[in-house]
């Protein structure tokens, strides 16, 4: 049982989420359109105490100011009417840093030590864990994917390769690490999924010949991880892979491709691949899902400042993809690709197509990842094979899965980019790096983003 050692007012949210991994009760949705938050708390439910109506003080800055020891973290919950805060054992009150944020160890302020900050620092925000809080799983353990009956088949999990090396990471480990280290066909690399703007991103860490280890900061940029490498304590934004502070600011990170993805559509794809499992060293509820209806298109994101370009919700779920170059970015909005199947446009000079298909959960949805409601997979490629550019259409089969067919060659090809039947049986499309993502979240860290029509 969770100890009650701190209570203080906070902020309130017009939304019913779990915020820094709390445990709350299910708030499930119907549809992608629509999340269903949960009811505000109005009772101790002997995880946390409850903070009366008249006890929130509006305009608090949400900081948890304490370091968290020994594996544990503190807990904080969001309603419309009251704020339920809970704090574990271990609990070691420290002075806050107003220069960034509370619980920074030796993030500090910045120096003459080490380059100027990329970012103005200021716009950090602390999520409540101090650095390591929020423990990342640095020794992962796998076992074979036939082996796995723990994971339904739209259980989502992140989808990566590499040199035929291929790895599932489920999402209801994920969202209570959010970092995973590993090294996947011989490249050493970091696996993030943040919660609060719901995209996972795959990189690199090797820099320079020396291999890297992240953690998570505590900090979040725009409501989003920022990571930390544990070499020079460099601070990185997960979203973009750009340092943000520290001895490393001249580097970026290399991003691979990577998709969340259904377990049934990955095993299907990958019987002989390897399963992430729940071996982590840590203690948590695997399975189940802190944050339940998060992911309601009209509520308001944790901690996020910034503006939100009006044409969608903030929640609006988009697939991000980004130029080459790094200087053109487009947003496909999933109501309009789920709805098509198939959306082509472009992304600065290269044209690009988004495929989406059904039996993926949203792990941010009911009290159970297993749970939430079926936002599908998607995936984003060059349309280009051999020269030809191929012309994709998607239609719904009878037991509810999606074909997807071009109509140069007939053939098919499933949300990884791989032609499963016909000519070109075998052929993989060359893959974008794409994110799924919130809208505020994608606008933010890519203001002049166009968005694609379907």
């Amino acid at each position: 049982m969770l100890n009650h050692l701190m209570r203080r007012s906070l902020t309130v949210l017009p939304v019913v989420a779990a915020i820094t991994l709390a445990a709350c009760s299910s708030g499930g949705a119907d549809s992608i359109e629509s999340g269903s938050p949960s009811s505000p708390a109005s009772a101790d439910s002997g995880d946390g105490d409850v903070v009366a109506d008249g006890d929130v003080e509006p305009g608090v800055d949400p900081v948890a100011e304490g370091s968290v020891a020994d594996d544990e973290f503190a807990v904080v919950n969001y309603s419309a009417t009251s704020a339920v805060v809970v704090d574990t054992d271990n609990v070691e009150p420290a002075p806050r840093d107003d220069s960034i944020a509370s619980g920074l160890r030796t993030f500090g302020s910045p120096t003459d030590e080490l380059p100027a900050p990329s970012i103005d620092l200021s716009v950090l925000r602390s999520g409540g864990p101090p650095p390591d809080g929020i423990p990342s799983i640095d020794a992962p353990e796998f076992h074979d994917a036939s082996t796995v009956d723990y994971l339904g088949a739209t259980d989502p999990v992140v989808a990566l390769e590499i040199n035929g090396d291929a790895r599932a990471y489920p999402l209801d480990i994920l969202i209570w690490h959010e970092l995973v280290n590993d090294t996947v066909g011989g490249v050493p690399v970091s696996v993030a999924y943040c919660p609060l703007c719901n995209s996972v991103t795959v990189y690199e860490r090797e820099i320079d010949g020396q291999v890297l280890e992240f953690g998570v900061s505590g900090l979040l940029y725009n409501s989003s991880l920022v990571m930390f490498d544990r070499q020079t304590e460099t601070l990185w934004s997960h979203f973009t892979g750009e340092p943000l502070y520290g001895a490393l600011s001249e580097a970026d990170l290399v991003s691979i491709p990577a998709s969340i993805v259904g377990f049934g559509t990955w095993r299907a794809e990958h019987p002989d691949g390897l399963v992430l499992n729940r071996t982590t060293g840590s203690n948590r509820d695997y399975g189940r899902n802190p944050y339940p209806g998060y992911d309601n298109i009209d509520a308001d994101p944790f901690l996020f400042e910034g503006d939100v370009d009006g044409r969608y919700t903030a929640m609006t779920r988009v697939v991000g993809v980004e130029s080459a170059d790094g200087t053109s970015a487009a947003a496909f909005p999933l109501l309009e690709l789920r709805d098509a199947g198939v959306v082509a446009s472009q992304v600065g000079d290269a044209d690009a197509v988004a495929f989406w298909v059904p039996g993926s959960s949203s792990a941010l949805d009911s009290a159970e990842v297993s749970g939430g409601v079926d936002v599908g997979a998607t995936g984003v490629f060059s349309p280009v094979v051999d020269g030809q550019t191929l012309t994709f259409t998607s239609e719904v089969d009878a037991d509810g899965s999606a074909t997807i067919v071009d109509a140069e060659t007939g053939s098919t090809w499933n949300v990884f980019g791989v032609a499963t039947s016909g000519e070109l049986a075998g052929s993989q499309l060359d893959q974008f790096v794409h994110i799924d993502t919130f809208w505020f979240a994608w606008i933010a860290f890519h203001p002049d983003s166009a968005v694609a029509a379907s």
